[in-house]
């Protein structure tokens, strides 16, 4: 947030709160430190929308690793500001505050209670963007296994008919037939266009 030194400017500039003393410059710090929160909450969600979009854009991105981290930063920043509400909860009753203090002190929990939900509901954003991110993985995955599984069964019908014929057996009548070479790649052609034709509108290919 740029530090805590022009809290103290900020505060001499208001003489009714330098009228209480210390519940002013506590009031001043504390408020600076909660104003510098929304930067970050700012930037944290611009990186969760850029996240979002990354796994809903259609391309095969796997951004997996920035959800991770941005979901520990996220965790880490929530562990940072979640103890501040009770302090100031306390602060709000404490003898030595100054009463009018109070009320800008139930000001800034109000702010850090702001700050708490947006963080929470990152977090949950997150949560749900990684399970989207796995499932789109996942799907891709199987496309990916399918479109295999069609080449392989589509490549299986020359190499058996090769395979068959490799074996060079000595009592083979189609060898000694005259088109039976052209007859042989006729049948593995209409074998291969039907195998493509038939995954294709299945949706394998």
């Amino acid at each position: 947030s740029g530090g805590l030194g022009s809290a103290r400017e900020d505060i001499e500039q208001r003489p009714e709160l330098l009228a209480h003393g210390p519940s002013a410059a506590l009031y001043a710090l504390v408020d600076r430190v909660v104003d510098g929160y929304q930067p970050v909450v700012t930037e944290l969600a611009s990186d969760v929308e850029e996240v979002e979009g990354a796994v809903f854009a259609g391309d095969r991105a796997n951004p997996v690793e920035r959800i991770y981290k941005l979901r520990r930063e996220v965790l880490e920043f929530h562990r940072a500001i979640a103890p501040l509400s009770d302090v100031l909860e306390n602060l709000q009753t404490e003898p030595l505050v100054a009463d009018p203090i109070r009320d800008y002190l139930r000001d800034v929990a109000d702010h850090a209670a702001r700050v708490n939900e947006h963080l929470e509901g990152a977090r949950e954003l997150l949560t749900s963007i990684l399970h989207a991110n796995l499932t789109q993985v996942s799907v891709r995955q199987n496309e990916d296994m399918r479109k295999i599984s069609a080449w392989v069964a589509i490549l299986a019908v020359p190499t058996m008919i090769a395979g068959i014929y490799g074996m060079n057996f000595r009592h083979m009548p189609e060898l000694q037939w005259r088109y039976g070479y052209p007859a042989v790649l006729l049948v593995i052609l209409v074998a291969c266009s039907v195998l493509y034709t038939r995954f294709r509108r299945s949706g394998w290919l």
